[in-house]
């Protein structure tokens, strides 16, 4: 008991210290998109910046938030455990590495702009030459964005294996707030030189991504972390790397496959497609980034520490933490969005060149997304497990089946259904993915049904039906959409407290608020 409690307390800390970061940041990305929208609307320019920004973020995968951490944290980790001054060398080494591949990589994207905007666009979309024109331009312009937030990401891990969560995650929010200033600054200075206005976009991610790479790095100096010669570019860690990135990339290549077939069918629906597809997911990510991010980051550092350490017992607690957890927190997040979605779209993005029709667009791909968040919370835990297990192949593989049964899904039903269909797949493929992870780690861990399935679990789940059936209620009784802007927030934040405090008291009846009281004792 004493151990399960020890695990809860280090994940929950560890989470929460992440889950503020990010709060912040997610919020200043929502009001990144609310001005967004309200300047240039879900439009023909915002499909053209959406497209130009999906280039080097696919890449982003990759080198950021997808293979290349999951490898690199339970190496770093092992290393740090070994010897803390080959982990010091191991960080700059890999700076080298990244830097100087990520540096390659966004060149190409420069020299080659134009014709993966093709490739990544249906013919409709190409016809219009000045929006070809401007999207060609905004990918050379955020090219080398690729190489800051591969960094920043490198930094990151750095310093969440050091047990540092905080300021790591607190960096994407100068991101969003140079996002937030170059849009309301920019605009009238270019269009006063003849300039596109829409290229703010393009130069507040240049800047953003620099500035989010460039703030982590007092706090590594910080940790004794600095550069220290001699570097090995090629040694026993970042060889052990370099092969799990590559097995990793299988996966990725896949699943940027899945994403260029789902922004070519995007493009050859309708105006505004893409856009609606991108701020409904800009919604969805907002839970997932507050709360399935945080605790899988934090499970990351411990699960790899416990087990780099051969205490597989700890390790499996740790998990089963992490999973107990991530339900506790979704189920309430899902219930609440998907009962107000079409308020939530209202209040954050209609005004200016955002319109009635906008948003009702914008609430189907957002309840569409929202299917698959709590199996989203559980992939962002379980595929970097298995790094750490030394079997990154499994999750790489799983990815792969998912994404080709995605791929044939949204290309059967988009024509007959239309772009909501693309939402839609992500969710279920998604649902494949976790389950059939779930599978192999019962295998791997030797782990019983009833660490899957539970009367706790249940619970959350049932906390998360009666908080629903409030919001529901409440969203069809009061005027959310009806009156003037403070009118609209209140009635919204009635209904979100009173289908959250449905939920807090029904957790609390049935025992299972322990965790958040032994944060609060410890704060």
């Amino acid at each position: 008991m004493g151990t399960e409690q020890n695990s809860t307390k280090k994940v929950l800390g560890s989470s929460a210290k992440m889950a503020a970061a990010t709060f912040a940041s997610r919020i200043l990305g929502l009001v990144r998109e609310q001005v967004m929208a309200a300047t240039f609307g879900a439009s023909g320019i915002t499909d053209a910046f959406a497209i130009a920004y999906r280039v080097p973020n696919m890449l982003r995968d990759l080198f950021a938030e997808g293979a290349f951490s999951s490898a690199f944290v339970p190496i770093f980790t092992e290393a740090k455990l070994t010897d803390p001054l080959a982990a010091r060398r191991l960080l700059w080494s890999l700076f080298i590495l990244l830097g100087g591949i990520t540096l390659l990589l966004s060149v190409g994207i420069f020299v080659f702009a134009e014709p993966l905007v093709h490739f990544f666009t249906d013919t409709k979309f190409t016809e219009d030459l000045e929006r070809l024109e401007i999207t060609i331009n905004l990918v050379r312009i955020m090219s080398p964005f690729l190489v800051f937030i591969s960094l920043a990401a490198l930094f990151m891990g750095a310093l969440n294996s050091l047990k540092i969560f905080f300021v790591p995650s607190l960096a994407p929010a100068f991101f969003n707030m140079v996002m937030i200033a170059s849009i309301i600054i920019l605009p009238e200075v270019l269009e006063g030189r003849g300039i596109h206005p829409v290229y703010c976009l393009g130069f507040g991610v240049l800047v953003g991504g620099f500035i989010q790479m460039i703030i982590q790095l007092p706090m590594i100096f910080k940790q004794a972390y600095g550069p220290l010669g001699p570097v090995s570019l090629f040694n026993e860690y970042t060889s052990r790397i370099i092969n799990r990135v590559g097995i990793g990339t299988i996966g990725i290549a896949g699943t940027q496959i899945n994403v260029l077939i789902n922004t070519i069918l995007a493009t050859g629906t309708m105006v505004g497609a893409v856009s609606w597809l991108t701020y409904g997911f800009r919604l969805f990510q907002f839970p997932v980034g507050i709360l399935s991010v945080s605790i899988a980051g934090s499970n990351l550092v411990h699960f790899s520490d416990a087990w780099k350490s051969n205490d597989e017992e700890k390790a499996k607690g740790y998990l089963a933490t992490s999973y107990f957890l991530s339900f506790l927190v979704i189920s309430p997040a899902f219930a609440l969005l998907y009962a107000m979605a079409e308020p939530t779209v209202f209040l954050v993005f209609q005004r200016g060149a955002f319109d009635a029709h906008d948003t009702y667009m914008t609430t189907e791909a957002l309840r569409y997304y929202l299917y698959g968040l709590p199996f989203y919370g559980l992939y962002k835990i379980f595929a970097p497990t298995f790094f750490t297990l030394d079997r990154p192949k499994i999750p790489v593989f799983i990815s792969l089946g998912s994404i080709i049964f995605n791929i044939v899904f949204c290309v059967s039903l988009v024509p007959l259904y239309g772009f909501k269909i693309l939402a839609l797949g992500t969710s279920v493929s998604m649902f494949l993915n976790s389950t059939a992870q779930s599978v192999f780690l019962r295998k791997y861990l030797d782990l019983k049904g009833s660490f899957f399935f539970n009367i706790r679990i249940g619970k959350t789940i049932l906390g998360g039906a009666l908080c629903y059936l409030v919001a529901a209620f409440l969203v069809s009784r009061l005027p959310l959409m009806e009156g003037n802007f403070v009118q609209n927030v209140f009635y919204f934040c009635v209904t979100g407290l009173s289908g959250a405090l449905t939920y807090l008291i029904s957790m609390g009846v049935m025992g299972e608020l322990t965790p958040l009281k032994r944060l609060l004792k410890r704060g």
